[in-house]
């Protein structure tokens, strides 16, 4: 054979060798690059889902510690926030405190102690202190991780609240003792004076003693009668019963049971309120607030001065206005006279009273879909409470249920709880 042609042979057998195995690489490069791209598809995909999971999962931890009551709080070892719940967001000033150490974000040295003890000892400690002005419990734990990464969860409760109910309940008890203690202490001494003198009493001075007596008691049961009325209110068990009522009738009937103590203090109580007025209420107890409104005057007017009931008609209200010529109530105060157990100054009157009379005032007159106010006396110095009824001849309404105008004195209307 040529040796040409051989050359030529064996060059063409070996280009078609390189060229099988180039083709076989080839195919084998190519099942390797598909294989690698199902893995990283099916990698992606798996990269998807578990961001959504994750992102699931801290919606759920983010929603969960944004519903909770307490203020919650998480810090790295280096006292950085990692997490703030809405709550107690108010703690901190400036609009994102994520990422900055707490010492930076609060003044409270309570809480960076608290955070700081918990470190060191690495146990759970508990405190209460004050922030901002409110009281709040606080516990503090640390959370350890994985490569020694340390993180401390903060909890605190705001028990601002309870502490205030705290203090006027045990306001309340030591009141209470002292308004037992003032009247029966007093009958016992007048008793005392009655009996145990060696000459038989004088009958003007034994008829002032029992008028003394009857004071007293009176005192003793006014304590009880707002005590009823308090667990009335909070329990729901007070019932208005709503008809057309002469306004001038409670009135009267309310001064009637006043007049013995205002008698003892030369005190006058003097209705201005016309016979014509007609108001849907219910009787007993908006005789309740006329009696606690003048008792009030009486506690608080100097002897030989007047107690002022009037009423004036606007649009579909009865406005009632009680004016006495004592102190009155500073500016300041007049909205928190209101609230229960609230109590004003007391060196002024030398009787400190359970702060319930004028908060139990509030809730019937709401309850009536009233309301009630303290002014300053525009005739000069002294109280002047003023609240508002709805006429007879008006519609009322409230949570619902509605008391058409007019109805039958007989018939007992719809009823409302005293909440």
């Amino acid at each position: 054979m040529d040796p040409l042609l051989s050359a030529a042979l064996a060059l063409a057998a070996g280009l078609a060798y390189c060229a099988y195995r180039q083709r076989r690489s080839l195919k084998s490069h190519r099942s390797v690059i598909a294989d690698r791209d199902a893995e990283i598809r099916r990698l992606k995909s798996k990269l998807t889902a578990l961001e959504r999971d994750n992102a699931d999962n801290r919606a759920r931890h983010t929603t969960n510690f944004d519903v909770a009551f307490d203020l919650l709080l998480l810090l790295d070892d280096n006292l950085a926030l990692v997490m703030v719940n809405r709550p107690a967001s108010r703690l901190f000033a400036g609009p994102n405190p994520i990422g900055k150490r707490l010492s930076d974000v609060t003044d409270s040295s309570e809480l960076l102690n608290l955070v700081q003890v918990a470190l060191l000892e690495e146990e759970n400690v508990e405190e209460q202190f004050v922030i901002n002005g409110s009281n709040y419990r606080a516990r503090a734990q640390v959370i350890n991780c994985n490569k020694g990464r340390r993180y401390v969860g903060v909890a605190l409760q705001d028990i601002t609240d309870l502490v205030n109910l705290n203090r006027a309940r045990r306001d309340l008890v030591a009141n209470i003792s002292h308004e037992l203690r003032t009247p029966i202490t007093r009958i016992r001494l007048i008793i005392e004076g009655l009996f145990l003198e060696a000459d038989k009493p004088k009958r003007k001075a034994s008829i002032q003693s029992l008028k003394e007596i009857a004071m007293e008691t009176d005192a003793l049961l006014w304590l009880a009668q707002d005590l009823l009325d308090l667990s009335m209110i909070e329990s729901g068990e007070a019932i208005l019963r709503l008809v057309k009522t002469p306004l001038a009738r409670v009135v009267d009937e309310a001064m009637a049971q006043l007049e013995s103590q205002a008698a003892m203090k030369e005190l006058s109580i003097v209705s201005y309120v016309p016979q014509k007025y007609d108001v849907l209420c219910d009787a007993d107890q908006l005789k309740r607030v006329f009696g606690n409104l003048i008792h009030n005057a009486i506690k608080w007017s100097p002897k030989g001065e007047a107690i002022t009931v009037t009423a004036i008609e606007q649009a579909d209200e009865i406005t009632v206005s009680v004016f006495d010529k004592g102190p009155g109530v500073p500016e300041n105060l007049r909205s928190r006279v209101f609230e229960r157990f609230y109590q004003a100054d007391v060196s002024r009157s030398g009787d400190e009273g359970t702060g319930l009379g004028l908060a139990i005032c509030k809730h019937i007159v709401e309850a009536h879909g009233g309301r009630i106010w303290a002014e300053g006396n525009s005739q000069g110095k002294g109280g002047h409470f003023l609240f508002t009824l709805l006429r007879a001849d008006a519609s009322f309404k409230q949570d619902e249920a509605i008391i058409e105008s007019d109805p039958p004195r007989e018939a007992v209307s719809e009823s409302l709880s005293l909440n």
